[in-house]
């Protein structure tokens, strides 16, 4: 049985990760639950693992995976879309490996360039370059990559020097990473977030401002399904 706080936490987890596919930060699970700490959100974390629903993802940054919920949870069983982190880590030939898959069953994408995540900058486009993926990042629709400048989604995990895996749209749903066009010169990396008749692009880093333009400012250009790291 869980406690009040751990259902909370547990359940403010699940609705993030079906929003968004991204767990929440630690500050983010501190403010929602109304706890004064961080430590009281490591130790609610440690019950919850212990109890067998979530497991903590090694070598990646706040990387939650939920294994079950409470049988009472709203939402809970079939009707529940499981989170499964789509994130490559290491080098590539090992990534394949894990993947169940070889070089030649690859799926190539094209590695656009470099993507602020920090300061937006333009994107660097170079249809000559391009990136051999695990099948398993990438289902049906157009997909390309671009590789990460700045460390303003760390927070979400995402750092300086990964390659995102990215699902061409041109919409996207709040709390959404997505890849946004700003003015029609400039591209960046960030979280969506719609209100009203303005589009905020948000940082997963404190140390940065949230952008807040009108609707005519900003064009979505694809979401965030997937990330490569090399050590």
């Amino acid at each position: 049985m869980l406690t009040k706080k751990q259902y909370e936490l547990l359940s403010f987890i699940d609705q993030r990760l079906r929003d968004s596919g991204v767990p929440p930060s630690f500050d983010e699970m501190k403010d929602a639950l109304n706890l004064k700490s961080k430590s009281g959100i490591h130790r609610l974390i440690t019950g919850l693992e212990e109890r067998g629903f979530i497991r903590r993802l090694p070598h990646r940054a706040r990387a939650l995976e939920i294994l079950k919920m409470p049988e009472n949870h709203r939402g809970s069983g079939g009707d529940r879309k499981k989170f499964t982190p789509n994130v490559i880590d290491g080098g590539f030939k090992g990534a394949l490996a894990k993947a169940g898959t070889s070089g030649p069953d690859a799926t190539s994408l094209p590695l656009l360039g470099r993507i602020a995540a920090g300061t937006p900058i333009e994107a660097l486009r170079d249809p000559s370059r391009n990136i051999d993926v695990p099948p398993i990042m990438v289902g049906k629709g157009e997909h390309y990559a671009l590789e990460i400048d700045g460390d303003s989604m760390i927070d979400a995990g995402i750092h300086d020097g990964d390659t995102v895996i990215i699902e061409r749209c041109n919409s996207a749903d709040n709390g959404t990473i997505v890849v946004a066009l700003v003015d029609g010169n400039e591209v960046t990396l960030k979280r969506l977030r719609k209100k009203g008749n303005t589009i905020a692009l948000e940082p997963a880093n404190k140390t940065y401002e949230t952008r807040i333009f009108g609707p005519d400012r900003v064009e979505v250009q694809g979401k965030l399904v997937g990330l490569l790291r090399t050590y």
